[in-house]
């Protein structure tokens, strides 16, 4: 009979996961999270939390989804572009003002933001890429990075669980799309 040596090997194996698993604390059982800055930068990056850390910080208080006040700690999303070598300043004019951000969740939704919207140059509006909440490092229903952009009537731009940040030229993507066959509707 072949099913006892299974069962055998099976209850052997939920034992040393079980043994294994009791070892280890929960933060250490999975790997720290990373945010890919990618697409048209001079210096891609895998940013991690301690990486957020050593950056210029900024906190603000606004509403989230729910209408609950809380204060978001994070660093400026244009300082996480002038870090991986985009244009900011005076040198965001011309061709770059046709670049923009998208940024995208780990569950796949995404929102776009134009360069200028990201520049204290262009704008006085805050656009924050947040690691904490209230003083805590956010939560798994939120982070461990999202964006938070206070001055927005609708939140429907603050991405939670923020996995990629990928610099676009919106020209290479209207030539995509030209290249592309066409689709019957």
């Amino acid at each position: 009979m072949q099913l006892r040596p299974f069962l055998s090997s099976l209850a052997l194996a939920l034992v040393f996961r079980a043994a294994a698993a009791d070892g280890q604390e929960p933060s250490k059982a999975r790997a720290e999270p990373v945010l890919a800055v990618k697409g048209e930068v001079a210096r891609p990056l895998q940013l991690r939390t301690a990486d957020l850390a050593g950056m210029p910080r900024k906190a603000v208080r606004a509403k989230d989804h729910d209408g609950r006040e809380a204060v978001f700690e994070g660093v400026l999303l244009g300082d996480v572009l002038r870090k991986a070598g985009v244009a900011g300043g005076v040198a965001l004019r011309g061709e770059m003002l046709s670049y923009y951000l998208l940024v995208q969740a780990d569950d796949g939704y995404r929102a776009v933001f134009a360069l200028p919207e990201l520049d204290p140059e262009f704008t006085d509006e805050v656009v924050l890429l947040a690691d904490r909440r209230d003083g805590k490092a956010l939560d798994d229903r939120e982070g461990p990075f999202r964006i938070v952009a206070p001055g927005e009537k609708r939140q429907a731009r603050w991405v939670r669980r923020v996995a990629s940040l990928e610099v676009r030229h919106s020209q290479a993507d209207l030539r995509r799309k030209a290249d592309a066959p066409p689709t019957s509707r």
